[in-house]
């Protein structure tokens, strides 16, 4: 009886020399689409044969090098999917300057809320750290594994006009909310546009008990009808409020302080 042969696992040529079998390995990498791995390949042989690894170890190693180079590579993606305006993130936050309780800043970095679908609106004077908390917020989302895209008021207005003429407006709202977070920033600087409310309001309606949305406003939510018309933002307000967390920033505008202390540019030579 013959013995089964392992030709189908193995390439169709006999390694030769250590140099032939490693680039053979490396070609095999790019036919199997390893990137991480064969970047690593050159260099970890020579450590793992002067070393004496085991080759299971060089195999665990080379294995992780891939992993870990994938999940920054979809990292990456979802970062640039979400659309973040400015890069924010809590890595330069300062908790101790912000008007937000720390008990709140901790309970909400958490991100339980965003995983039981309730919403966050946090509301005050421009400065106070809203847009770069919730744009902190919308990167850890990213970070564990989750995804979210960001919007200002008017772009969903835009959004409006675009989908219009064809009447594809639900498909846009079905796409966006495959985010876990959807983030609309600086309500209530500006009087909403017609398109802008209605957005806003199809939004709100999408997400309701399904998604997680965050708000940042200079204007409390319960006043939004006065910056939209107030059927739109009755309607849309008993949707954002009814599972939502609000929190209020009190204080002087970050940006105006730095600026009066001269922290607001880099001196001239």
């Amino acid at each position: 009886m013959t013995t089964p042969t392992t030709s189908s696992r193995r390439p169709t040529q006999v390694a030769g020399p250590a140099g032939d079998a490693l680039t053979e390995a490396i070609e095999l990498t790019r036919r199997l689409r390893l990137p991480h791995l064969r970047r690593q390949l050159t260099e970890l042989i020579p450590t793992a044969r002067a070393q004496r690894w085991d080759p299971a170890e060089l195999v665990r190693v080379l294995l992780a090098e891939e992993a870990a180079g994938r999940d920054a590579a979809m990292l990456a993606a979802r970062r640039k999917k979400a659309g973040f305006p400015a890069g924010k993130t809590f890595d330069v936050w300062d908790e101790k300057k912000s008007s937000i309780p720390l008990a709140t800043q901790s309970a909400l970095r958490s991100l339980e809320w965003v995983t039981r679908r309730e919403n966050f609106c946090v509301v005050g004077p421009s400065g106070t750290g809203k847009s770069h908390w919730c744009e902190a917020l919308g990167h850890a989302v990213v970070e564990a594994g989750m995804t979210t895209c960001w919007f200002t008021i008017e772009d969903l207005g835009v959004l409006v006009r675009r989908h219009r003429a064809d009447d594809s407006m639900t498909k846009a709202m079905q796409k966006i909310m495959r985010a876990d977070l959807v983030i609309v920033d600086d309500i209530g600087l500006l009087p909403v546009s017609p398109d802008a409310a209605e957005g806003f309001y199809r939004l709100v309606d999408a997400a309701y008990e399904k998604r997680s949305l965050a708000v940042s406003s200079n204007l409390h939510p319960a006043g939004f009808e006065e910056i939209m018309p107030k059927t739109l933002a009755t309607a849309t307000v008993d949707r954002l409020l009814h599972h939502a967390h609000v929190v209020v920033t009190q204080g002087d505008s970050f940006r105006l302080t730095q600026a009066t202390a001269g922290e607001g540019v880099t001196p001239l030579n």
